[in-house]
């Protein structure tokens, strides 16, 4: 029985050896040469790619001249900051960058609260003709700037809101709530339903459980809306143009085309003003980067 036993296995070892063994798979951390340095290369490629037009816009505002642009190699041995200097000094950048900062902030402030609600909503609560409510929203994204400044502007001469910050902020959120609505939709559709049932079993409200208990959770989504908000308000042109009609309430983009006549464009002193726009934005950036990263890679039930 033994000297039996002790064959079938050698015969089973035997077998198994002749079978043919699955390729093994190569873990990243195993890629070859050839495709780290071609991925590698790619990310270097599109980063300069990214980064090239800022480079260049921040080297033309460098020149002290307004044709500097058409002889960009002569801009290395003259460099200076008299443009950034006069644009401070000279101009109401500092009331531009004020107004910018009223109705960005506002769109945000305001954008992310009706869109939080509304996405909480329709996440959560089945009411009649909910689905066709999100598609609504998304039909008001396909008309052109084009066609709705008219009924726009007549909505805000009856109310008496042209030439005002909360009007524009009212023009800019019919463009930034529909999108981050969709987006906190989804991101309130992570986060798991007995969370909810938890809050009403502690007594809360539905507000009570919205406000205390998933607007925590969904930071990293309110973050991507709120940067999202931001940016749409702060670089807008056409909206601002029509609505503002007082020059000391023109936001930065629209202050930026004071330097463009018929004749004579200072494009040395826009790329300047350029740049300095770029700052109050690359600032709110740094302080929602985290929760912006989080936002666009994670779920909303991860801590």
């Amino acid at each position: 029985m033994s000297t039996t036993t002790v064959e079938t296995s050698a015969a089973v070892s035997e077998q198994d050896s002749a079978a043919p063994r699955p390729p093994k798979v190569r873990g990243r951390e195993q890629r070859g040469l050839a495709g780290s340095l071609a991925s590698h290369g790619i990310l270097i490629t599109g980063s300069l790619v990214a980064l090239f037009p800022v480079a260049w816009l921040v080297y033309l505002s460098l020149g002290p001249d307004k044709d500097d642009y058409l002889h960009p190699g002569g801009i290395w041995d003259k460099m200076t900051l008299d443009n950034y200097a006069f644009v401070l000094q000279h101009t109401n950048f500092f009331e531009w960058l004020k107004s910018s900062l009223i109705v960005s902030l506002g769109t945000t402030v305001l954008g992310v609260m009706v869109a939080a609600t509304t996405g909480y909503a329709v996440s959560r609560m089945r009411f009649p003709g909910y689905r066709k409510f999100m598609w609504v929203l998304l039909v008001t994204q396909m008309f052109p700037v084009a066609v709705l400044m008219v009924p726009m502007y007549q909505i805000l001469a009856d109310l008496q809101l042209v030439d005002s910050y909360f009007g524009l902020v009212l023009v800019y959120c019919t463009t930034a709530v529909p999108y981050c609505a969709w987006l906190l939709k989804g991101y309130f559709d992570t986060i798991p339903f007995e969370i909810d049932e938890a809050g009403r079993v502690d007594g809360l409200t539905p507000f009570g459980t919205f406000a205390r208990l998933i607007l925590p959770l969904a930071k990293p989504g309110l973050a991507v809306a709120a940067f999202y908000s931001f940016i749409t308000a702060f670089g807008e042109v056409a909206f601002a143009t029509t609505f503002m009609l007082d020059d000391q309430k023109y936001t930065l983009a629209v202050g930026l085309q004071s330097f463009i006549s018929e004749h004579d464009a200072q494009r040395n002193l826009m790329a300047a003003t350029a740049v300095l726009i770029a700052i109050p934005v690359s600032a709110f950036f740094y302080l929602v980067q985290k929760n912006l990263v989080t936002g666009l890679t994670a779920g909303g039930t991860k801590g």
